[in-house]
């Protein structure tokens, strides 16, 4: 079809409205439509195609994998990147790199100061502590500041979605203390895979990829006058570290994993020989001229 005959049938579309509407939706709505309306012509798309990807998503949402898909096709990363643009235009700098929240999250995890412990006391694996502080701009310590984190277990599974773990399992909020410090006992997690029989999978074969994640943490770290960041860590030495299906690897987020044991360990009731990593957070300040990092979206 010529161009013009498919902006001949959108004009059709959009005369059909009955009353004004929102003017930002339709403005996205339509250059959505009139993009797959070309793609469909460009690419010749079948009448059996279009129903198998409408079928396709809709299954997908029900088996509440529209978020792995997100991840999966880059958009999360393409989003954090675009904020990184918008950062670096306005002259914002300094701060933790930002990588994707992922789907994931559930909020009212139990809240402490200073330290916390994530894991039930029988979580296979082997003990970690992470430990830091979270800094302003200048350096100085964030009293009161809010470190989320949440990681998977050693199945690559996580609570909540997990009806087997207890709740809120590998999940807490922790109050920075007076000198901005945080830390956190639990185990090291694994990398985990998409579901294999599962809709991302489906499309991630089609397109001949994989959809492993190597081993991670979560984080939303928080505090009055900041800009919220959302981020993760990675472990060093998973095989897909730099190979991540959702593009979450960046650099600066791969801290130094060490070795200790010994007196290193008791403030945190450990025994022998644990993982440790210290990882500082470091916030800027929030500005009206950039768009907010704080995200609204569906979550548990």
């Amino acid at each position: 079809m010529e161009i013009k005959a498919i902006d001949a049938l959108l004009n059709k579309i959009n005369e059909s409205a009955t009353h004004e509407g929102n003017a930002r939706t339709k403005q996205v709505v339509n250059r959505i439509i009139r993009d797959l309306f070309i793609t469909i012509d460009e690419l010749d798309v079948t009448p059996n195609e279009f129903w198998s990807a409408l079928n396709y998503f809709g299954e997908a949402g029900q088996s509440g994998e529209l978020g792995l898909l997100a991840a999966g096709l880059g958009f999360e990363h393409f989003l954090d990147v675009r904020l990184d643009e918008a950062e670096k235009q306005a002259g914002i700098a300094g701060g933790t790199p930002r990588t994707i929240e992922g789907p994931l999250y559930v909020a009212g995890a139990p809240e402490s100061t200073g330290h916390a412990r994530l894991d039930n006391g029988n979580e296979p694996g082997e003990t970690l502590v992470m430990r830091g502080r979270v800094l302003a701009e200048n350096g100085e310590p964030l009293r009161g500041a809010l470190v989320e984190v949440w990681h998977a277990n050693h199945l690559g599974n996580y609570s909540h979605f997990d009806k087997s773990q207890p709740e809120y399992n590998l999940r807490r909020s922790i109050r920075t203390d007076e000198n901005g410090n945080y830390s956190f006992r639990s185990v090291v997690p694994i990398g985990y895979s998409v579901p294999p029989e599962g809709k991302t999978q489906q499309l991630l074969d089609l397109l001949g990829r994989h959809g492993h994640r190597p081993a991670h943490i979560h984080f939303f770290v928080s505090a009055p006058g900041y800009r919220k960041l959302t981020t993760q860590i990675n472990i060093e030495g998973d095989p897909y570290l730099w190979d991540d299906f959702a593009f979450a690897t960046r650099e600066g987020l791969v801290p130094a994993v060490k070795k200790e044991e010994g007196a290193t360990g008791k403030p945190y009731g450990i025994d022998g020989q644990f993982a440790l990593i210290d990882f500082d957070f470091n916030l800027v300040k929030e500005r009206n001229d950039v768009p907010t990092s704080e995200v609204e979206r569906a979550r548990a």
